[in-house]
């Protein structure tokens, strides 16, 4: 993460923090990271010097003028500084800020085949037991893994899946002296 997303992102949640706007302007930085992740040459025109910097921040009126006003100035502070493309670090920061002041803790599970709404709602239940935090459990499925489950979080990962095991299995056989 760059030093610019973090200190932009602590600043905006800050100001959040400060007016009782913090999951307000969470789900909209969600809305724009969305659409910036979707239409990826959006932020290029937002950078471009072909462009004066109010008919950028035109630009940004015109298309995110429904946003609470807080964040479409962020977004035009970033575009007059040239940071735009630091948006996903902003994000991730302000996200991370939002999820430590509300012990919220986000789980990727991988596993080889999606799972059930039940087993969702009893791993994130499970989950939340263990942590004492509210569990926001996320799936990705790799059908490499043949069966078994990885848990991604905190920067951490607990692999309890077959393709794992195969390979402790293989290494141990492999370093093994006859």
């Amino acid at each position: 993460m760059s030093q610019i997303g973090t200190i932009y992102g602590q600043a905006l949640y800050d100001l959040a923090l400060e007016e009782g706007l913090t999951e307000l302007i969470l789900q909209q930085l969600q809305v724009v990271k969305s659409c910036l992740d979707a239409e990826p040459q959006y932020p290029a025109l937002l950078s471009s010097a072909a462009l004066s910097k109010p008919e950028r921040c035109g630009l940004l009126d015109e298309s995110m003028g429904c946003l609470h006003p807080y964040l479409l100035n962020f977004l035009k502070i970033l575009t007059e500084k040239g940071y735009v493309r630091r948006f996903s670090d902003c994000h991730r920061t302000y996200q991370q800020c939002y999820y430590r002041d509300n012990n919220i803790l986000p789980v990727t599970a991988v596993t080889a085949i999606a799972l059930s709404p039940r087993q969702s709602e009893r791993l994130q239940e499970k989950l939340s037991s263990i942590t004492g935090k509210a569990v926001l459990l996320s799936n990705k499925v790799d059908a490499s893994l043949i069966g078994g489950i990885r848990l991604d979080y905190d920067g951490r990962q607990v692999d309890d899946t077959i393709s794992h095991r195969l390979d402790s299995v293989r290494q141990l056989l492999k370093n093994t002296v006859l």
